[in-house]
């Protein structure tokens, strides 16, 4: 009875899986589509013809200048102005010669496409804790809900791992039960710019450029909530994200999710989704990830690489020859010593919160 039951749980988690991913997919699309309109409101708008006879050329009259103006203007001689033509001609050559050109147009690579963990592959740490530090600073949630993100991030960065992702990230979602989405589309801009910003690889993001440079678009796939992720993918130019559904009704939160946490294998099943909707063939196209919980997703592309990669990813991906990258100083500080000062950093930081939101 006991191995039936386990096969019934396993079965109930992979539809919940295919649910998230085919939720986050269809939302990864809808913001996209949104977000092009919002950028050029006019790019389906067709422009009327113009007759000719109203593009004619009015001749411009003659300036009227009087022999007084003129004496008073100081007239060059011809082999002056003639020298000072040559040099301004030398000048612009040299200017025109040392000035780059216009960037030549990029082709786009419509079958390829690159996938990006966030959470310790794009950004140092968990963007659910930083936005739920900045969700506590404006009195979402108590500081004791703090303390606990706070000890989720140390265990997540001295590990090396994420954990218990569910925990955390639920955790985020029922405190914005109740809320609108505007509301929280607005909190995140400004959450991210005062305690994500600064944490972006440097050499993932510009990974992430290379296949952008290359015609083709790049995703972001993460459990953040989709919104979330959308917009962290929208400040670093990149196509867009599939994350976390949260559910809606009228433009506000519910508090439940659409399916599951877009983690493990519902992450596999978004990016085929995706792939789906958006004609990808996913033998051309690239993951990049720093966790074993991300191997699904890894292993259902092309080309797959390890970023920042955990203890368990670092084996799998010497084993299968995967490429690895790590932005790191050193192994024994990048798996003790900065972990471990970024999730005292974490503790301070709550701890600060918590100050501050008492003396409020």
């Amino acid at each position: 009875m006991a191995l039936w039951r386990g096969k019934d749980k396993n079965r109930e988690l992979e539809r919940l899986a295919a649910m998230a991913g085919e939720a986050s997919a269809e939302a990864a699309v809808s913001l996209e589509h949104a977000q092009t309109v919002a950028d050029d409101p006019d790019a389906e708008l067709v422009m009327p013809d113009v007759m000719p006879d109203a593009l004619t050329e009015v001749e411009p009259e003659p300036l009227d200048v009087t022999a007084e103006l003129a004496e008073s203007v100081d007239v060059e001689s011809t082999e002056e102005a003639a020298e000072k033509g040559k040099a301004a001609a030398a000048a612009a050559k040299k200017l025109a010669a040392d000035e780059p050109g216009p960037a030549e147009p990029v082709t786009p690579d419509l079958t390829a496409a690159a996938f990006f963990d966030v959470d310790n592959t794009m950004m140092m740490g968990a963007s659910m804790f930083h936005f739920a530090r900045g969700l506590a600073a404006r009195k979402y949630f108590t500081t004791s809900d703090l303390a606990g993100f706070a000890w989720q991030q140390v265990k997540f960065r001295v590990g090396g791992r994420e954990g218990d992702v569910g925990s955390p990230r639920e955790q985020a979602l029922s405190f914005v039960a109740g809320r609108s989405v505007d509301e929280l589309n607005q909190v995140s801009e400004e959450i991210y710019d005062e305690l994500m910003a600064d944490k972006i690889w440097s050499g993932t993001k510009a990974l992430a450029q290379m296949h952008l440079d290359m015609g083709q678009r790049v995703w972001l796939v993460t459990a953040t909530p989709v919104e979330l992720a959308n917009m962290i993918a929208r400040r670093l130019g990149l196509t867009g994200a599939l994350g976390t559904v949260a559910e809606q009704a009228d433009g506000i939160y519910t508090g439940r999710l659409v399916g599951d946490l877009l983690h493990g294998r519902a992450k596999a099943h978004a990016v085929r989704a995706l792939a789906a909707k958006e004609g990808l063939n996913l033998k051309r196209c690239t993951a990049y990830s720093d966790s074993m919980n991300d191997v699904p997703m890894l292993s259902v592309v092309g080309a797959a690489v390890a970023i920042n990669p955990d203890t368990g990813l670092r084996d799998v991906a010497r084993q299968r020859q995967w490429e690895i990258r790590d932005w790191r100083t050193g192994r024994k500080a990048a798996k003790i010593g900065v972990p471990s000062v970024l999730g005292a950093g974490a503790v301070a930081g709550a701890v600060a919160a918590g100050l501050a939101y008492r003396k409020r």
